[in-house]
């Protein structure tokens, strides 16, 4: 039986839904700036490992078929990541990255195979799969092997396939003028920043800031026990404009690689 095809709309309320599940403190935060703003959401991030079906293209393909285009690519070496950003001619950006997964162990590069040979890569052509979870089974074991070498690996390990986190455009609010008034905001209500690398990343000149909450803890069901891990984030995203005069509408790569940071489950 054919699933129906969604719209972009629908998609998107349906990711929105799954990350919430994972991070309510994003409903909460939502929820502060909504009392006097409508808020905006500037793009929404997906993680993945760098293997045949599964790469950042893969996963980016039910984006294509809804109109999005691929726009520019990035490299995080530090990290073992490429990305790439996606854009809609109405809907938020996406940002899509991978692990490069031959950039690791041969024991971190055999767990992930033996994960990524669990999924049916039909399914991840499908619109759902963008909030489908994880796709495979996972004891805690290989979940703390891979934590070892890669946060992001085990992240993934974990959650599989659904937004990593959803972002408020700053600029679409009307009662802040300045990332930092919307960081105390966001302190002075109870919520806890990453402050990896400073509080924001990037600078008016870069024409891109950027700051986030750390990742809400939540309890995951591995095949063998329940660990109460970290899980998504909330950005926070002022862009600047350009020369001409136009808002930026592309990412630092400096500055994802600490936002990156926030499902981080040790200290650095």
């Amino acid at each position: 039986m054919n699933t129906p095809t969604q719209s972009i709309e629908q998609i998107f309320e349906n990711m929105w839904n799954d990350y919430l599940a994972l991070n309510p403190d994003a409903l909460k935060i939502f929820n502060l700036f909504n009392q006097k703003d409508t808020v905006v959401n500037d793009h929404v991030a997906f993680r993945t490992f760098g293997l045949p079906g599964l790469r950042v293209e893969d996963i980016a393909s039910p984006l294509i078929e809804a109109g999005y285009k691929e726009v520019e690519s990035y490299n995080f070496e530090k990290k073992k990541l490429r990305a790439k950003h996606y854009a809609h001619p109405s809907m938020p950006l996406v940002f899509i990255s991978e692990l490069k997964i031959e950039e690791f162990s041969d024991e971190a590069q055999t767990l992930i195979k033996q994960l990524a040979s669990q999924v049916d890569l039909n399914s991840v052509k499908a619109q759902s799969f963008l909030y489908s979870g994880r796709p495979w089974s996972v004891s805690s074991e290989v979940y703390e092997r891979l934590l070892e070498e890669s946060e992001y690996a085990a992240w993934v390990a974990a959650f599989g396939y659904r937004p990593n986190h959803f972002t408020v455009s700053i600029n679409d609010l009307t009662q802040f003028q300045s990332i930092q008034q919307v960081n105390q905001f966001v302190k002075d209500n109870g919520f806890a920043l990453n402050v990896s690398g400073g509080e924001v990343k990037g600078t008016p000149e870069s024409f891109l800031e950027q700051s986030s909450t750390m990742a809400n803890s939540v309890e995951v069901k591995f095949s063998d026990i329940s660990k109460t891990i970290p899980s998504c984030f909330y950005e926070f995203a002022l862009r600047h404009p350009m020369a001409n005069g136009e808002l930026f509408k592309g990412f630092i790569a400096s500055s994802a690689d600490k936002i990156f940071e926030s499902t981080n489950s040790k200290a650095a």
